[in-house]
C-alpha cells in the first residue's frame, strides 16, 4: 500500500489560505454553502456551522454583483467570529467580469474555481478565461480548475468524437467522453500557465455523478499530472445513496493515493444539515485510517440478545456528544481526535471491544445481569448500574479526555 500513496506525494503543494493542499500534506475537506450568497448574514451563519463541524475549505457561490459585493463584508463578518476558513469563490458565466468591477471580492477569496466549460465559447471564452487568470496573478490566488460532466464543453467533445471515429478501432463513446474531460481540464491549466499562472497555483477537478467514470477519470488523470487533485462525486445524491456511492467511489481512489481534497455532495433534506456532507468526508478519511478529526464510536448493530434500545440510545448520545465538544476539545487537548469509544450492547462481544477502545462500556443484554461494565484503556474500572448510566459514563469520557490528553500551551 506503501506504494499506491507515493501518487499523492508526488503532487505539486499549494497554498489556500492558511491551508496547505498537496504533496505530502493531509488530504483536506472541503464543502460549499447553499445559502445565496448576496444574503450575508445566511451566508456568514453557515461557513461558520461548516467550519465548526470540520471543513478546512468552503466554497461559496459567486453569481451576481450583489454577490460579490457581499464577499469582503461576509470574510470580514468570518474573522471577527475568529473563523479562519479560507473561502473559495465558484465562478461561472460571468466570473471575468465580477471579479474585475468587485477587486474587493477577489481579494477577500483564497481561491477561485473556474469551470472551463462555462466560461464561453471560442475566442471570447478565451479571452474572459485570461481575464481571471490574470486577476488571480495580480492578487497571487491559487485556482481550481474544475471540469463537469454536466458542463462539459462541447466543441471539444465533438472534436474528440470526430478523430475518435477515423481510428481503425474506434473507443467506446463514454471513453472518448472522460478523455474530453481530462484534456478540458489538463488544457486549461497549460494556457492558464501560458498565460503566466505558477504552476504551483493550480488545482483540478473532474466531477461526474457515475462511480466507475470517477474512477477511471481519477486514476488516468492522476498518471498524466502533478497538479493537487480534488476529489467529488458531483451530484451524488439524498441519504444513503449519496452516501455510499460517494464513499464507494472516493475509497478506491483514496486508497491508491489518488487524491488531494475531497467534497462530498450530499443533497440535504429540506431543512436538514448542511453540515452532514463534512462529517461524511472526514469518517470516510478516518475510517480509512488517513486522518482523524473525532473519537469514533464502536457499537453493535443488535440482535436477538440486545432486546433493549438502552445501548443504541447511549452510543447515539455519545456519538452526538463528542461531536459537539470537538471544536473545543480541539482546542484544548492535542490527540483527543484520535479517541476510541466502544458502546456494546451484551457479553458475547461486549468486554472484548470495550478492553480494546480507549474507553468501552458493555451494556446488558436480554436476561444479562443488570450491569454494566466500564473499561478505561483494557481495564475494568467501575460497573454502571441504574438510570443514571448515560450521564455517569459521559463523566467518565470527560474525566478521561482531562487526564489522557496533553493540554495546548
Amino acid at each position: 500500500m506503501s506504494q499506491l500513496f507515493t501518487l499523492r506525494h508526488r503532487t505539486q503543494r499549494v497554498r489556500v489560505g492558511n491551508i496547505l493542499i498537496g504533496g505530502d500534506a493531509p488530504i483536506v475537506v472541503q464543502s460549499m454553502t447553499n445559502t445565496d450568497t448576496a444574503d450575508a448574514d445566511g451566508t456568514v451563519r453557515q461557513v461558520f456551522e461548516l467550519a465548526q463541524a470540520g471543513s478546512e475549505l468552503v466554497r461559496i457561490t459567486v453569481n451576481t454583483s450583489e454577490a460579490a459585493q457581499q464577499v469582503p463584508r461576509i470574510r470580514q463578518r468570518l474573522d471577527d467570529m475568529g473563523c479562519n476558513v479560507p473561502l473559495i469563490g465558484d465562478f461561472h458565466y460571468n466570473g471575468h467580469r465580477l471579479l474585475t468591477e468587485f477587486p474587493e471580492c477577489a481579494q477577500a477569496l483564497a481561491k477561485y474555481r473556474i469551470n472551463p466549460g462555462n466560461v464561453g465559447k471560442n475566442r471570447k471564452g478565451e479571452d474572459q478565461f485570461a481575464i481571471m487568470i490574470a486577476v488571480a496573478k495580480q492578487y497571487d490566488k491559487p485556482v481550481r480548475i474544475g471540469v463537469n460532466w454536466g458542463s462539459l464543453d462541447q466543441d471539444l467533445v465533438v472534436r474528440l468524437m470526430d478523430e475518435n471515429a477515423k481510428l481503425a478501432q474506434p473507443k467506446e463513446v463514454a471513453e472518448v467522453t472522460r478523455e474530453a474531460l481530462i484534456v478540458s481540464a489538463l488544457d486549461s491549466a497549460k494556457r492558464a500557465e501560458v498565460l503566466g499562472l505558477a504552476h504551483d497555483r493550480i488545482v483540478l477537478s473532474c466531477k461526474v455523478s457515475d462511480v466507475q467514470d470517477l474512477i477511471a477519470v481519477y486514476q488516468n488523470m492522476a498518471s498524466r499530472c502533478d497538479y493537487p487533485l480534488h476529489l467529488g462525486l458531483t451530484e451524488a445524491g439524498m441519504g444513503s445513496k449519496g452516501i455510499v456511492a460517494s464513499t464507494a467511489a472516493l475509497a478506491v481512489l483514496l486508497q491508491q493515493g489518488i487524491g488531494d481534497t475531497i467534497r462530498v455532495s450530499l443533497t440535504p433534506p429540506p431543512g436538514g444539515a448542511r453540515t452532514e456532507e463534512v462529517v461524511v468526508a472526514q469518517e470516510i478519511l478516518q475510517t480509512m485510517g488517513l486522518r482523524s478529526f473525532a473519537p469514533m464510536v464502536t457499537a453493535c448493530p443488535g440482535c436477538g440478545r440486545t432486546t433493549s434500545t438502552v445501548f443504541q440510545e447511549l452510543a447515539q448520545s455519545i456519538q452526538h456528544y463528542l461531536r459537539a465538544q470537538m471544536p473545543q476539545w480541539r482546542k484544548q487537548y492535542i490527540g483527543v481526535e484520535e479517541m476510541t469509544v466502544a458502546v456494546m450492547g451484551c457479553i458475547v462481544n461486549g468486554p472484548g471491544e470495550s478492553k480494546l477502545a480507549n474507553i468501552g462500556i458493555s451494556l446488558p443484554g436480554t436476561g444479562e445481569n443488570p450491569a454494566a461494565p466500564v473499561y478505561v484503556d483494557g481495564e475494568k474500572t467501575v460497573t454502571l448500574r441504574g438510570e443514571n448510566i448515560s450521564v455517569e459514563f459521559q463523566q467518565i469520557v470527560d474525566e478521561y479526555v482531562a487526564r489522557k490528553y496533553a493540554k495546548r500551551g
